[in-house]
C-alpha cells in the first residue's frame, strides 16, 4: 500500500491518465450533491480501514524485525574470576581514530541477579559496573582457540 494510498484514500494517477479520463471527470463532478455525500463518507470509511490494515501491517514487520533481532544477539555469561574489558563511556567525548574505548582487563569478583558485576582493578581497587558494559577478554593464546572453534562450525 502506498503512503499516497493512505493520504488520499485512492491510488496515485498519472497526468497521462487523467487525459484521457477528463470528460468521465467533469461529468462525475456534475452529480448530485447527496450521491457525493454517500460516496466521500465510503471513501472516509475505506480510508480509515486502510490505515488500520497499514497500523498492523507495521506492528506485524516491528514484531518479525524485533524477533529477528534477539535471535541474533549473543548470550553473555560471566563467572567470577574471568578477565573482562570495560567500556569507557567518558572516551566518547574525546575522539580518536584509534583509541580503544574498552579499558582493563578487570577480574570479575562476584556477578549479582539483576546483571551487576563486582570487579576488581589491576590495583586491587573493587568497583560496580553494568554487565552490558563488559565483554570477555581473550589473551592472543585464547584468541586462536576462539579462532579454530569458529572456524570448524
Amino acid at each position: 500500500m502506498s503512503p499516497y494510498q493512505l493520504v488520499f484514500g485512492k491510488s496515485c494517477h498519472l497526468p497521462v491518465e487523467l487525459k484521457h479520463s477528463s470528460y468521465w471527470a467533469v461529468r462525475q463532478v456534475n452529480a448530485d450533491f447527496i450521491k457525493a455525500g454517500k460516496e466521500r463518507k465510503l471513501h472516509l470509511n475505506l480510508l480509515e480501514e486502510f490505515r488500520n490494515e497499514a497500523y498492523a501491517n507495521s506492528s506485524i514487520y516491528k514484531e518479525r524485525v524485533k524477533a529477528y533481532h534477539d535471535k541474533m544477539i549473543e548470550k553473555r555469561e560471566f563467572q567470577p574470576g574471568e578477565a573482562v574489558l570495560l567500556f569507557n563511556h567518558k572516551l566518547r567525548f574525546f575522539p580518536g581514530k584509534l583509541k580503544s574505548k574498552w579499558s582493563g582487563p578487570f577480574t570479575i569478583k562476584s556477578v549479582m541477579n539483576n546483571g551487576t558485576m563486582e570487579l576488581i582493578a589491576p590495583d586491587g581497587s573493587t568497583f560496580k559496573a553494568n554487565g552490558q558494559n563488559i565483554k570477555k577478554f581473550y589473551t592472543e593464546e585464547q584468541q586462536d582457540e576462539v579462532f579454530v572453534v569458529a572456524l570448524i562450525k
